[in-house]
């Protein structure tokens, strides 16, 4: 056998030599029935296509085939895992018949062998112990995509010690069921390409690759890679504002002093009970103490001929007002007269 890269690795036929070579021999009428191509691939660079014509019957056996073999010979109570691909291409001729596409046949003659997958209509079946017993799993040929296989295997002629499981496209299909899946003392070897009822009139053809015998589950299924971690959001609590109608406060304008209220200066003083700040009483009036307004005092503000005027406005009014007076006085003493 070739270097393997892993220990529980047991064997590989998955054609990336670029040709049968790790095969142990063929059933074929002619090398391009049984080609290693480039365009249709699983894994790797090649893989296998198989193709059935009517007629084709390179041992002359009942039904038309073209397969290849590998004498894995396994025996009473061994356990393998077995890993492979398979593809119907768009063009699979669906027919009513049976057409066994992957097999592990019994070493004798003759007969329908202990574990087989084979389609019939539409369909993939899994069967084991003989024609006679019940498909154990099926699922649709799905044209045009692979098929990922992985089949766990007990082998056994006893019922209650043999038993089969099986992954299809990376999830289990078929839990662990149990059946005799040898005949007596007869090894098995593996057959895989396509096998099928000499009935069946149109050319077909069929893909398989990546074929692998292990002894572990991990080397023919790696475990899933593990999950990134996401980082861990802020957990810190945000409050919820979605149902709060209260207006938020503004903020208020720095206070600063009420400007200076300007109001009528007639004759240098205020209204009555209206308190002026001194700063705006510039004649140094007296204020309206009533109020806390205090008396008066010079201007700070130096402004010139508004105190002369307004005093010289009281001597003239005094002064008039006592030439009035004084003709009446006149008057009054002459009438005493």
């Amino acid at each position: 056998m070739p270097a393997l890269a892993s220990a529980g690795i047991l064997w590989k036929g998955d054609f990336e030599t670029g040709n049968t070579s790790q095969w142990t021999r063929d059933q074929s009428v002619a090398s391009s029935r049984l080609q290693v191509v480039t365009d249709v691939v699983r894994d790797g660079k090649y893989a296998l296509k198989a193709v059935v014509k009517q007629g084709d019957d390179p041992i002359n056996a009942s039904g038309n085939r073209n397969e290849l073999l590998y004498l894995t010979h396994e025996t009473q109570g061994k356990e393998y895992f077995y890993k492979w691909s398979t593809l119907f291409p768009n063009n699979y001729p669906v027919h009513d018949s049976w057409q066994v596409i992957t097999q592990w046949h019994q070493e004798g003659c003759c007969g329908s062998p202990p574990l087989e997958f084979f389609v019939r209509g539409d369909k993939i079946n899994l069967r084991v112990g003989g024609n006679t017993m019940p498909v154990l799993w099926q699922t649709s040929i799905d044209k045009g995509n692979w098929h990922d296989f992985v089949l766990h295997v007990k082998w056994s002629s006893d019922k209650k010690a043999g038993f089969v499981e099986l992954y299809h496209n990376g999830k289990l299909a078929l839990p662990r069921t149990y059946g005799a899946n040898q005949f007596g003392k007869e090894l098995n070897y593996l057959k895989m390409g396509l096998y099928r009822d000499d009935a069946i009139k149109p050319e077909g053809a069929i893909y398989h690759d990546g074929f692998t015998m292990a002894s572990t589950l991990e080397d023919v299924m790696p475990p899933a890679p593990a999950p990134v971690e996401e980082p861990v959001p802020d957990t810190t609590p945000v409050p919820d504002t979605s149902g709060d109608t209260t207006t938020p406060p503004v903020a208020e304008a720095p206070t600063t002093p009420d400007a200076p209220i300007t109001l009528p200066n007639i004759g240098g003083q205020a209204p009555t009970g209206t308190a002026t700040p001194i700063s705006n009483n510039p004649n140094g009036l007296p204020g309206d103490e009533s109020l806390g307004q205090p008396g008066g005092g010079c201007s700070a503000s130096g402004t010139s001929g508004t105190l002369p005027f307004a005093a010289a406005l009281l001597m003239l009014g005094a002064a008039t007002l006592r030439r009035r007076r004084a003709p009446a006085r006149v008057r009054s003493q002459a009438s005493k007269r």
